[in-house]
């Protein structure tokens, strides 16, 4: 419901400003590769911290994204399956991976702990 209504507000906001479904698209995977680039130099930074605490937290944390990218990709497919084939559908995966993505990005920076 929640995705359905952020959806209607941005056809309504791109309507009124004139934009297309490919433009809207187009922005929200821009969104996108900027939310993936300020995870991966997130992720560079909590992986050195981890690197040098002497224990085998680098090791877990590679696993734990590893598993993550997963489920933000397989989650995100599930989310635009709604839907699916339409041209709403890059829309929705790219605003979905954009929003998982920060999250993450969030979560990495936590696990910067203090000792």
């Amino acid at each position: 419901m929640k995705a359905a209504v952020i959806a209607v507000a941005l056809l309504t906001a791109a309507s009124a400003s004139g934009q297309t479904q490919t433009q809207m698209n187009r922005d929200a995977g821009a969104a996108f590769q900027r939310a993936d680039a300020a995870m991966n130099r997130e992720w560079r930074l909590t992986r050195a911290y981890m690197a040098n605490d002497g224990r085998t937290s680098a090791a877990l944390l590679l696993d734990s994204q590893r598993a993550w990218l997963k489920f933000r990709d397989s989650q995100c497919a599930v989310e635009g399956a709604r839907y699916d084939g339409g041209s709403m559908q890059p829309l929705e995966i790219a605003g979905c991976k954009t929003r998982l993505t920060n999250e993450r990005t969030a979560q990495l920076r936590a696990l910067r702990w203090e000792r």
